[in-house]
């Protein structure tokens, strides 16, 4: 039985989400505001499989909440509810660390095949942590680029999309999902510019038009985690007036005399 933590402040919806859920067989708690969600989750360290998190919540609102959890690796499947639809507010809800994102109203059919669908990938990623499927390590990869379904290879690094690790040297780096999308999306285009709005519709799934520098935060954040100068790139780089090229073997750098 799969627990479920849903915070939100309506108690007519979050009495009404927890009996839908509970009827799918889920056990279901509820946190009326962000502050309560955080002390169970990170001082209680009560263990949820998966949240429904409002985003209009009295004090810390949905965003700050997510944003806390990822900061101390608490890394609970999440789906974020909100009245607000636009685009920007979507992809600051992922940039928070949101997995998924539905705004209100929505069909109580479509959230619990989203929170679904976050259960299976949890176990699916539990599954792919044990000691049969470990994460992809230097040795176990082949020498050459060429990426798979699990991960991809580029000089000291491995992006393991099985178990969202981004893996330099010895140091291993928790992704998000959207950030492994971004990286997949990025490595299946290998040398070639992608479009600021490619990475919108492919990645978080968004077709209207919208300002779409936004993703720029998130390149940032990719940046910092596998260039040696995040401000000069020599992987991931971008193509002005469109978007961004990855380079998984660049030119290596000249020794300085």
């Amino acid at each position: 039985m799969s627990r479920i933590l849903i915070v939100e402040d309506e108690a007519h919806l979050a009495e009404g989400l927890r009996f839908n859920l509970e009827a799918e067989g889920h056990a279901v708690q509820i946190s009326d505001n962000g502050e309560d969600a955080l002390k169970r989750l990170l001082k209680n360290r009560e263990s949820f499989d998966a949240l429904v998190l409002d985003v209009m919540l009295p004090g810390k609102d949905g965003f700050l909440v997510a944003s806390e959890l990822r900061k101390a690796e608490n890394y609970t499947p999440l789906l974020m509810l909100t009245a607000r639809g636009r685009p920007e507010d979507v992809l600051k809800g992922f940039e928070s660390g949101a997995d998924d994102y539905l705004p209100k109203p929505f069909n109580l059919s479509i959230l619990i095949a989203r929170v679904e669908s976050l259960l299976r990938r949890k176990n699916w990623l539990a599954a792919g942590s044990s000691a049969s499927r470990q994460p992809a390590s230097m040795e176990d990869l082949p020498a050459d680029n060429s990426p798979s379904p699990e991960s991809f290879r580029f000089d000291d690094k491995v992006v393991d999309f099985q178990n969202l690790q981004l893996r330099v040297d010895d140091q291993v780096i928790p992704l998000t999902m959207m950030e492994s999308d971004l990286f997949r999306c990025l490595i299946s285009n290998s040398g070639r510019p992608v479009s600021r709005k490619q990475l919108l519709q492919e990645v978080w799934n968004l077709h209207e038009d919208t300002d779409t520098r936004a993703i720029d935060n998130f390149i940032v954040r990719l940046r910092r985690y596998i260039e040696d100068e995040p401000g000069k790139p020599r992987y991931l780089l971008t193509v002005r007036g469109i978007g961004y090229r990855f380079v998984p073997s660049p030119t290596p750098k000249r020794p300085k005399k």
